[in-house]
C-alpha cells in the first residue's frame, strides 16, 4: 500500500482566498552570514489585511516584489508578536532584488501554503534533525517547538552541516543551542578554516553517531535532494523506519495551489502536497537521476 502524503492544515490558504497579494511590510533585516547572501526579513500585516493564522512549521509564504516577481520562501521564524521571518538566499533575479530592500519596505504575500513537519507525531518520541546548509532556516520553528516544549521530546538531536563556517547560518542561535545540556548539536563543514575545530566532513556521519531510540524516533531532513537521499539512507541503517523519515523537497513553484504543475514531481505537486512529505513517497524520485 502507498504510503500516505501529509494534509495541508485545514487553515492554509484556499485557492479561492490565495492569489491575490497582501501588502507587508519589512519591519527589520538581518544578514546571517557576512557576504549577506543569505539574509532574513520580519514581516507584519499593513493596517486593515487580516493574516492567515499563523504559518505551522514547515508551511512557506509567495512573497511578491512588485514590478519583479514572486518566490516561495519557508517561514523560518515566528515572532511573539505576530512577525513573520523569511530566511532567503539570494540566488536569481527576484531574491538578488530582496537583497536591495530595507527596513520599512513594503512587499506582497501570500500564504501560507503546503504541509508541515509532522511535530505532534514527534511528541514523546526522541527527534532527530537534520539540516544542509540553509536547509537550517524551514527546521528552526521545529527546533523553536521542541525547546518550548522541552519535556514532551526525548532526546532532541541536531544535525547540521554548512560549506564552510562562514556559511553558517543563525550562529548566535547555534551557540546558544550548544550550550544547553538537554540538546545535542552536532556542526560539520565541507571546507575547514585554520580556526575551525569542529568536524570537517558530510553530515551523514553526523547521523552515524547515532545516540536515539531508532525504534522511538522521527526524523525530519532539509537541504540539497542529494544530501536528503543520504541522509535518509543513513537513518535507515540506524534502523530508522522510512515512514519516520521526513524530508522537505524545494522546487519553482509558481502558483502555489497546484494550478500551474512547475513544481510537479511524479504525481506529486511539492506546493499542494509538500513541501514536507514521508520520506517513502519521494524515495522513488530520489532513486532517478536528475530528476
Amino acid at each position: 500500500m502507498a504510503p500516505e502524503t501529509l494534509q495541508p492544515r485545514a487553515d492554509s490558504a484556499l485557492p479561492e482566498q490565495a492569489m491575490a497579494p497582501q501588502p507587508w511590510r519589512i519591519r527589520s533585516v538581518r544578514p546571517d552570514v557576512a557576504s549577506n547572501e543569505v539574509f532574513s526579513w520580519t514581516l507584519y500585516p499593513e493596517p486593515g489585511v487580516e493574516p492567515e493564522p499563523p504559518p505551522a512549521p514547515g508551511q512557506f509564504n509567495m512573497l511578491y516584489l512588485f514590478g519583479v516577481g514572486e518566490v516561495p520562501i519557508s517561514v523560518s521564524a515566528i515572532t511573539a508578536d505576530g512577525g513573520i521571518v523569511h530566511t532567503t538566499r539570494a540566488v536569481g533575479s527576484v531574491t538578488r532584488t530582496m537583497q536591495d530592500l530595507g527596513p520599512g519596505a513594503v512587499v506582497g504575500l501570500r500564504g501560507p501554503f503546503g504541509t508541515a513537519w509532522p511535530v505532534e507525531q514527534a511528541l514523546g518520541r526522541d527527534l532527530v534533525l537534520v539540516a544542509g546548509g540553509i536547509g537550517l532556516a524551514p527546521l528552526r520553528p521545529v527546533i523553536h517547538a521542541a525547546l518550548e516544549r522541552r519535556d514532551d521530546f526525548g532526546h532532541v538531536v541536531i544535525c547540521y552541516g554548512a560549506r564552510s563556517p562562514g556559511d553558517m547560518i543563525f550562529r548566535d542561535e547555534l551557540d546558544a543551542w550548544a550550550a544547553r545540556n538537554d540538546l545535542d548539536l552536532r556542526i560539520t563543514v565541507d571546507r575547514g578554516t585554520a580556526a575551525w575545530r569542529g568536524d570537517v566532513g558530510v553530515v551523514t556521519q553526523l547521523v552515524d553517531r547515532g545516540g536515539f531510540d531508532r525504534r522511538n524516533t522521527v526524523a525530519m531532513v532539509c537541504g540539497p535532494e542529494v544530501m536528503m537521499r543520504f541522509a535518509a539512507a543513513s537513518l535507515e541503517r540506524r534502523g530508522l523506519k522510512p515512514e519516520d523519515i521526513y524530508v522537505s523537497m524545494e522546487r519553482n513553484m509558481r502558483c502555489a495551489v497546484g494550478f500551474c504543475g512547475h513544481c510537479q514531481i511524479g504525481a506529486q505537486f511539492v506546493c499542494r502536497d509538500g513541501p514536507v512529505f514521508p520520506y517513502p513517497v519521494m524515495e522513488p524520485a530520489f532513486r532517478i537521476r536528475e530528476l
